[in-house]
């Protein structure tokens, strides 16, 4: 990387990391583009260089933590992992990644599970990113006899998600604690997967 193109990459990171302490301590809604300049130590058009709104924030985020994840899965050296393994690991960084500051965790999850209309394509293009990391992941356990083939890729991936989304929910209103997320997310993954292998005598089809 060159030394231009990492100055480009700190000054980004440095409007993300001053877009998480403002959203978090004024609301996303409250938060100025000159507070946000403010923060980061660049000018007001320097933001718009990079983000031409708020949300765009919150994009590169979610852009940002599928590189995490990505990362994560690179590192188990095995992507013929039990999918069970695996899932936990992409859920677990989500988790981790999200809930490093809690209040901006809560608002990052309101935009990206009930974004705004107005903002439904580029969310479309974040979902994209995510399924073709998943995918591949979801197939290779059906061709492993972990999962039903006869059972969409996108479906099976929602139905992980909505038990994701579930987990935060209970960790947002103190039902488990951040200790036990880890724990609550394998049983209820394990649960789920009983209920998506195939049945023995239909494993061919």
């Amino acid at each position: 990387m060159s030394i231009r193109e990492e100055k480009k990459q700190k000054t980004k990171q440095a409007i993300m990391d001053a877009a998480i302490t403002l959203f978090s301590t004024n609301g996303f809604e409250n938060t100025s583009i000159e507070e946000l300049a403010k923060a980061a130590g660049v000018g007001k058009g320097t933001v718009y260089g990079y983000f031409q709104t708020k949300t765009e924030i919150l994009h590169a985020f979610c852009e940002y933590e599928l590189d995490q994840i990505h990362k994560e899965l690179v590192k188990q050296a095995n992507p013929n992992a039990p999918i069970l393994e695996q899932v936990l690991t992409i859920y677990m960084t989500e988790f981790n990644h999200v809930t490093r500051n809690k209040e901006f965790g809560r608002i990052f999850m309101r935009q990206t599970v009930f974004p705004d209309e107005n903002d439904a394509q580029d969310h479309l293009e974040i979902d994209d990113k995510y399924f073709q990391l998943l995918f591949p992941i979801l197939k290779k356990a059906q061709d492993r006899g972990e999962l039903r083939k006869n059972i969409e890729l996108l479906h099976i991936t929602r139905h992980f998600y909505g038990l994701y989304i579930l987990i935060m929910s209970s960790w947002y209103t103190g039902r488990i604690p951040t200790e036990e997320v880890s724990s609550a997310l394998e049983l209820i993954f394990r649960q789920a997967l009983e209920g998506l292998q195939p049945h023995s005598d239909s494993k061919s089809k």
